[in-house]
């Protein structure tokens, strides 16, 4: 997995780059934005949202978070760049920068694309990272985090499982990494083959049916079908679910304190039963809430360091 070097605190790339202190504060932040409803205010700061990759929670909660604490938002549309004319990222960031834009919202499918951004001398705006390939997604890790702490208020020794398409995903990847560090004890399961040995220095692999009733948390995550090759669409919808995911009879054994979470977009019926979605120990919806709250601190913690 790539290393992040920035120190910067401008800059959100990687919850690696923040140490343990940094990041519960950043949580207790978003937590205390959503118990009180003030947030702190940026009404002379221009932001711009540049997802080169299709989203829909991601990128509008950012665009919330933005218009919440007053910033002034600008559209932009790759199909409508002159991304298209073969321009390049770096100097697409250095043309916004150059015409006023403060923070900008980065999802692009190359893996650490943020690397020259952060390590160029001309580039002074703030570069939050909404997503880069099968690298790292921390604003979604920031929520998850947020949304195990309102419900332990705490990661030490909380025994955590992410299911499902681990060499994918970039929400496994930056989970898996602060998690260890918080405390949590980490488990992995779903297709071997969508398992990666280096994982091994995270947690250990075990099959669903003999973590299901130990878990605090169930942190299941959708299977990519857009990254597979058509080769690799070696499970239905059905023969996944009952052997990988979160069914009915599975969630019957699950320890009654213990919840269900997912990134989304959910691919009901494969990784969790449809009417498991909005179940009562479904933190699904919550996931969804705390992911404006959570980028309203990421974004404040990026600005007051400017």
């Amino acid at each position: 997995m790539t290393k992040v070097q920035t120190k910067s605190n401008r800059h959100f790339v990687s919850l690696e780059q923040f140490d343990n202190t940094d990041i519960i504060n950043m949580i207790k932040a978003a937590v205390e934005f959503k118990r009180n409803g003030q947030f702190p205010s940026y009404t002379d700061k221009y932001a711009i949202n540049c997802f080169f990759e299709q989203s829909t929670r991601t990128h509008k909660s950012f665009e919330m978070a933005e218009r919440r604490m007053g910033m002034q938002v600008l559209e932009f549309q790759p199909s409508m760049s002159s991304i298209q004319k073969g321009e390049s990222l770096y100097d697409t960031v250095l043309t916004l920068q150059a015409i006023g834009v403060n923070l900008i919202v980065i999802r692009h499918s190359e893996e650490a694309y943020y690397t020259k951004l952060i390590e160029s001398k001309h580039i002074h705006c703030s570069i939050v990272n909404g997503g880069d390939g099968a690298g790292q997604h921390p604003s979604q890790s920031l929520l998850d985090l947020m949304t195990i702490y309102e419900e332990y208020g705490t990661f030490e020794n909380l025994e955590i499982a992410i299911a499902g398409d681990l060499t994918h995903s970039r929400v496994a990847k930056s989970n898996m990494q602060i998690l260890k560090r918080l405390g949590a004890k980490l488990y992995f399961t779903g297709p071997q083959e969508w398992y990666d040995p280096s994982f091994e220095e995270y947690g250990t692999y075990s099959a669903i049916d003999k973590l299901i009733d130990r878990v605090d948390v169930m942190m299941l995550l959708r299977v990519q079908h857009e990254r597979h090759k058509e080769s690799d669409s070696r499970f239905s919808k059905s023969t996944y679910l009952q052997k990988y995911g979160i069914t009915c009879e599975r969630e019957s054994r699950m320890k009654q304190s213990a919840i269900i979470m997912h990134p989304a977009p959910v691919n009901r019926g494969v990784e969790i039963d449809d009417s498991l979605v909005e179940c009562e120990r479904s933190r699904i919806i919550t996931q969804m809430e705390n992911g404006v709250y959570a980028r309203i601190a990421i974004i404040d913690s990026v600005l007051k360091h400017r």
